[in-house]
């Protein structure tokens, strides 16, 4: 009886997980409102950070110190933001499907999205960290700049192209809920 039993209750709860799996894909997942207040709630403290990385970043630039700190200063930076883009990223992955018409694309999306920013973090990281510190000062700045630049324009690339992802639901929640003010 001992092996009937387990091989049953294996069988019950791979029924159940599929049955929650189809649930969760044929909507029931939270309602528009919960899900706005989970992905605003997770996107705040990424903002804060990004917003502290970028006036960071620019202190750094400016700062009277050698190629070598400035480098150390910058990958650490960098690493920062691009750990909290992947916290916001699970985050917002673990918010769910929202129960809204477009919900599963739009959510989709959002991940995506930070996930391209996540990726051009790690990229400017890795070109910092390869630069020359040892070389000529100017030599070594003007590769921070491309680096930069090229990291302005994956991010820019990465943005969420919100043109075909028009949930009426889904922007009047995030217009509701405070969490997103």
């Amino acid at each position: 009886m001992g092996a009937h039993h387990v091989g049953s209750t294996a069988r019950t709860t791979v029924v159940l997980v599929v049955a929650v799996l189809t649930l969760a894909a044929c909507g029931g997942g939270p309602s528009p409102v919960m899900w706005a207040a989970e992905v605003c709630t997770a996107l705040r403290p990424w903002r804060a950070e990004i917003s502290n990385l970028t006036s960071s970043t620019q202190q750094q630039m400016t700062a009277q110190t050698t190629p070598a700190q400035a480098q150390e200063n910058l990958v650490r930076l960098l690493a920062g933001a691009e750990a909290a883009t992947e916290t916001a990223r699970t985050r917002v992955a673990d918010a769910g499907i929202p129960d809204a018409d477009q919900g599963e694309q739009v959510a989709a999306g959002f991940v995506a999205s930070l996930g391209a920013v996540r990726d051009a973090y790690g990229k400017a990281e890795k070109g910092i960290a390869g630069l020359d510190a040892s070389g000529p000062s100017d030599t070594f700045y003007d590769g921070v700049e491309a680096v930069l630049a090229t990291l302005t324009d994956d991010y820019q690339r990465s943005a969420l192209d919100t043109s075909s992802l028009d949930s009426a639901e889904l922007n009047r929640a995030f217009d509701e809920v405070p969490e997103c003010r």
